[in-house]
């Protein structure tokens, strides 16, 4: 998943809303007791999710359990969104049928630079109540519990809609294996009152970095390693 740059044309992109889709429900109702099965999920924090009104969510990334974690434990509505890059998706056929079904999706095209169509897609998508999921790093992360730098165009959607930050910090799906430990610490939101784009976005980051646990890789037998953690 990818966190920046420009999209498709207008025409191209798919509608955005608050409200889940009949396929998201239904793919929830296998994909949520599968995911129990494989890993053993950890959470902390889950009051810290709003309630009420939407939000953009923020969370470091390792790997492609990262965007299911976040379809798992965040509530069904507000509809979650991804900026996603449809030329790396659709060599993935499952995953790519999984986002364009499921959770709604930004295209985000890496090789255009300065199209502002993604800005008003993911500004729309706000609008309208739905929720925004970014990884502002870029990339995955080069190790468990270490951090790209931010990049700031998370802070510039949430401060122009006026909703808060929601930081989720993921330890244990850089390398991934039968009943594996996930660990989830979901934060405290980060208003964005009275912010610079700059000021928030190094606030998340501090934030993140107090909120990623430590992680050391638990002992005992790592079933189905290699394919849980290059399945996609």
């Amino acid at each position: 998943m990818a966190s920046q740059s420009a999209v498709l044309p207008a025409a191209d992109l798919l509608p955005v809303s608050r409200h889940a889709n009949v396929p998201y429900r239904l793919v929830r109702l296998v994909a949520v007791p599968l995911l129990r099965l494989m890993f053993r999920f950890e959470v902390e924090g889950r009051q810290n999710i709003p309630r009420s009104g939407n939000y953009v969510v923020i969370a470091n990334h390792l790997n492609w359990l990262d965007e299911f974690t976040l379809l798992y434990l965040l509530p069904v509505e507000p509809r979650l969104h991804f900026l996603a890059d449809p030329t790396i998706l659709v060599t993935r056929k499952f995953q790519w049928w999984l986002v364009r079904t499921t959770g709604g999706y930004v295209p985000v095209v890496r090789e255009r630079h300065g199209d502002t169509a993604l800005f008003r897609h993911v500004d729309h998508a706000l609008e309208v109540g739905g929720a925004v999921a970014i990884f502002p790093e870029a990339n995955y992360g080069p190790r468990e519990g270490e951090l790209l730098p931010f990049h700031k165009g998370f802070a510039h959607f949430a401060i122009k809609a006026g909703v808060p930050v929601l930081p989720v910090a993921l330890s244990g799906t850089k390398d991934l294996w039968f009943r594996k430990p996930i660990r989830v610490v979901i934060g405290e939101p980060l208003a964005t009152a009275g912010q610079t784009a700059e000021g928030l976005t190094q606030l998340a980051f501090e934030r993140m970095k107090q909120l990623l646990p430590a992680y050391s890789e638990p002992p005992g037998r790592k079933l189905l390693r290699g394919w849980l953690t290059h399945l996609f």
